[in-house]
Order: C-alpha cells, then structure tokens, then sequence
C-alpha cells in the first residue's frame, strides 16, 4: 500500500490536494493500491470533485504511521515539523518521498525528493498538474480571479478597490463561508461555486491568482495568467513562472496591475510534460 500524506486546512488551502489526486489516479491506473491522508476533513470530500474517492483524516505528520504499516510506502507534501518522526518513516516505510518545501530542504534520512528545480533523471519533479489542463479547450471571453481555497484573513475583502473597474469574475474558494460570499457579492457582479474549478480554469482566457498550483494549470491550459505574490515565493519559483510566461507582481498592486496590461500576457510557450514521466520515476523506486 502507498499513502500519500497532503497537508492542508483553511488557512493553508488544497494546492497540495490537486497534486496528489494527479498522482493517486495515476498510480492506481498501474496497478498500485493507494489511500490519500489529509488533516482537514474537508480536503477529502473535495479530494472526490478530483477523482480520489477516499481518504483518511489524521491530526498531523507524526501520525502517519497510526495508518501505515512496516513495509508500505508513503508520500509526504506537508511544511510541518515532523519532530524526528521521519527517522522511524524511513526506518519503517518501503520507500519514502518527500516534497522540498523550499530549495534548502534536502534528503535527511535517505527519502527521495520531489523538487522544482529537477533537472536530470535522478531527481524527481514536484509540478504536478492534471492532464486535463494539458487538452484543448475552447476559451471563454473572462478574467477570472482565483485567490485561493482559503481567504481566513479576508483579503480580499481587504483589497476591494484593486477589483474595482477590472471586471473580474471571481472563483469562490472551498473554505469560504456563506456570510463572507455575501460581502464579495458587493465587489463582484459574478461568482463562481468552488465545484466548477477544473472547468473554470480550463475555458477562462485570463486568470488571475495568488495560488501557485492554480498559476501553472491555467498557463498550460493556455491562458494569459498573472500571478499575485502575497507570501513571498521562492527564487525558484519566480524562474518558474518565467518559465512558463506568468506575469508576477507584488501584493495587490493596482497600478502594477494596469501598466502590465493583461491583454498583451503571453500564454505559455516552454513544453511541460505531463506526470508520466514523474509516475515512471516513482514508480521503479517503490
């Protein structure tokens, strides 16, 4: 068996949900049987609109092994402090990989990483995204706006005037409440439901977002994408989006964001591969 452990909640979003739904189905259409460990509840229902039909809930990193066993294999995508408990995972566990939750972060006890800056063939690459972004679809005349699926300390309520003229459509996130949708009802004349992500993203033309994950799938899909940066990503990161010809700018800069112009973003032009190539990879390490 093979768990896959993402770290997620309201403050903290389900980024790391859509990267391992990608990665469970593809395990499971090679034979491989799974279960997705999440710490919230609500991840895992929203795991389903995905394709994971089950999961587990567990309190945090170093409750792990309270689901596997000695000889399982498991995935590991949390910033949390396991407070030694990957010693015993590695120890305990058949193969270990583990998300870089930043470029310092390196192999401890001998887990395999998951890396952005994954350059060769032994290393393993950490941008996952669905085939799905990957297909043709045809394009709606809108620009979304995607904050994330947590907005805990309403900032966008916080931001209203950057909205204000940019005719926007908003895409509501997963833990938002019914009391804060009323109050973006005043800066958005439309809202989108939570459930229509994958199709949202997919035929909207341009997509603005403070998610990262969110940022990469509607480029590939062939939007014109900018990126809000409100918790000061990595270097690596920022290459990335380069890369993939997101335009960045800093917090909710409305000036930025007119001199940019949204018409003229490029969509992306860097060949992305999908997730085969890192389901291989996985795969001859289990």
């Amino acid at each position: 068996m093979l768990y896959y452990y993402a770290y997620t909640g309201h403050k903290h979003g389900l980024d790391r949900v859509k990267k391992a739904a990608v990665i469970l189905k593809k395990l499971r259409n090679n034979g491989i049987e799974t279960m997705l460990l999440v710490n919230d509840f609500r991840a895992g229902l929203v795991a389903r609109e995905f394709g994971v039909a089950e999961s587990v809930t567990i309190e945090t990193i170093q409750d792990i092994d309270a689901i596997a066993e000695v000889g399982d294999s498991v995935i590991i995508d949390s910033p949390e402090d396991d407070h030694g408990r990957l010693v015993k995972y590695c120890s305990d566990f058949k193969s270990v990989f583990r998300f870089a939750q930043s470029s310092e972060d390196k192999s401890i006890h001998g887990e395999t990483m998951l890396t952005i800056d994954c350059d060769d063939e032994k290393c393993i690459s950490s941008i996952i995204v669905d085939d799905v972004y990957f297909e043709e679809h045809k394009k709606e005349d809108r620009t979304l706006f995607f904050l994330g699926d947590s907005d805990a300390d309403k900032i966008i309520l916080n931001n209203a005037d950057f909205f204000k003229n940019n005719r926007m459509e908003l895409l509501l996130g997963h833990y938002f409440y019914v009391k804060y949708e009323d109050d973006l009802a005043k800066i958005f004349n439309i809202l989108h439901e939570p459930e229509e992500y994958i199709a949202l993203i997919c035929s909207s033309k341009r997509v603005v977002t403070a998610s990262f994950q969110t940022a990469l799938e509607a480029s590939i899909a062939g939007a014109e994408v900018v990126f809000i940066d409100i918790n000061k990503i990595s270097n690596e990161e920022k290459e990335l989006l380069k890369l993939f010809k997101i335009i960045l700018i800093i917090s909710f800069n409305k000036d930025e964001y007119k001199q940019i112009s949204i018409e003229s973003v490029s969509r992306i032009t860097t060949t992305v591969g999908r997730s085969d190539t890192i389901i291989k990879k996985l795969i001859n390490r289990l």
